[in-house]
């Protein structure tokens, strides 16, 4: 019997490639969210409130879910507001799972705030490079604190396997989500070429120094395939990077290269994009009307205050990938590629202007 992945939050960063990395997989992939967004090819998409466990017993009635990613999250304004969210949609979606009568593993996507500490209290702490797995928790509330324990205890409990991965800056195609950095570089970049602004690194003296890395969202997608697969991946955390590490004192001159802008010197202190771009979504529709390109807004597209928390770190922060690879995964991602080829299909998909 083909397998069923249930993928919620298929239309962001994460859930897009995951859909992907499990069709190429030979799985049956149900892709679901909130509201229509863009079709994936393959994907059978299903719509459902996550706090509404009637909608998600309607979307799901006719389906055995064998596999479940969640991708999703959502922000409140406390980190204790964060808690209870982010917890009630995981179980309303791991229950209503498991009443389909199949499920036997969950893969959780986390990220480096589980080391890094929720917004609220973001790189205050300075815990050792690279991050390990076996790093204790910070003594902040956390809501992926929440969502382990929870995804624990709900797996003791119905009997399924799971897997918590956690990602770096995820850098892939996807289309209105608030972590994707690499949309966010490639409209910023854009936007400096065609007004002859400076291309100016927006980011902290720690981050333009320091050594850090990020995950390619596509190398994410391989591993939760590999966990579902891999009885060593079973009730683990794992850390999920590239696997090579970088600067952004030299990444920031290849990705101006990429992009046909000139890199501007380092003022030596953070330009946040926030504020830099308060007039971005004029600017890009006359790009839009100049270059032909599909009519999305930059503000539907770029997220510049998620970008200027995660370049804006006063702290070095790049993970381990020992444990993975000592459980037997061995892939490997080369990080200017995964700005690259982003940069190329972002051309080819009349998202950005042409290469100059």
């Amino acid at each position: 019997m083909t397998p069923t992945a249930l993928v919620i939050g298929a239309t962001g960063i994460a859930g897009y490639a995951c859909s992907n990395a499990l069709l190429n997989a030979g799985y049956r992939v149900l892709g679901l969210s909130r509201t229509p967004r863009y079709e994936i090819k393959g994907v059978e998409q299903v719509y459902a409130d996550l706090f509404d466990p009637d909608s998600l017993e309607k979307a799901l009635a006719a389906h055995k879910v064998t596999h479940l990613v969640f991708t999703a999250w959502q922000r409140r304004q406390t980190e204790a507001e964060n808690c209870a969210v982010n917890s009630t949609m995981l179980k309303n979606a791991i229950e209503t799972a498991v009443r389909s009568g199949e499920l036997s593993h969950v893969a959780l996507i986390t990220g480096l705030k589980y080391y890094l500490g929720p917004f609220e209290a973001y790189a205050k702490s300075a815990p050792e490079t690279p991050f390990r797995e076996e790093q204790g928790r910070l003594p902040y509330e956390n809501f992926y604190y929440v969502q382990e324990d929870l995804l624990a205890d709900l797996g003791s409990r119905y009997g399924f396997s799971w897997t918590v991965l956690r990602p770096h800056t995820l850098i892939g195609y996807a289309l209105g989500n608030v972590m994707n950095m690499g949309v966010t570089l490639s409209l910023y970049g854009s936007i400096c070429r065609f007004t002859g602004r400076p291309f100016v690194f927006p980011g902290s003296p720690q981050q333009w120094q320091g050594v850090t890395d990020i995950t390619d969202s596509r190398l994410l997608g391989r591993q939760v395939v590999w966990a579902f697969a891999t009885p060593s991946a079973r009730n683990q955390a794992f850390n999920s990077v590239n696997g090579d590490v970088f600067r952004w004192r030299w990444m920031w001159k290849q990705i101006a290269y990429e992009l046909g802008v000139e890199p501007a010197e380092y003022p030596g202190h953070p330009s946040p994009l926030e504020e830099q771009m308060a007039e971005a979504d004029d600017v890009w529709s006359r790009i839009v009307r100049q270059y032909d390109l599909k009519p999305y807004r930059a503000s539907e597209l770029a997220s510049w205050w998620h970008t200027d928390a995660d370049l804006g770190r006063p702290i070095e922060a790049f993970a381990s990938m020992n444990k993975s690879r000592a459980s037997g995964f061995l892939e490997y991602q080369d990080s200017l590629e995964s700005f690259r080829d982003l940069f190329q299909l972002l051309r080819a998909e009349r998202i950005i202007p042409p290469a100059a």
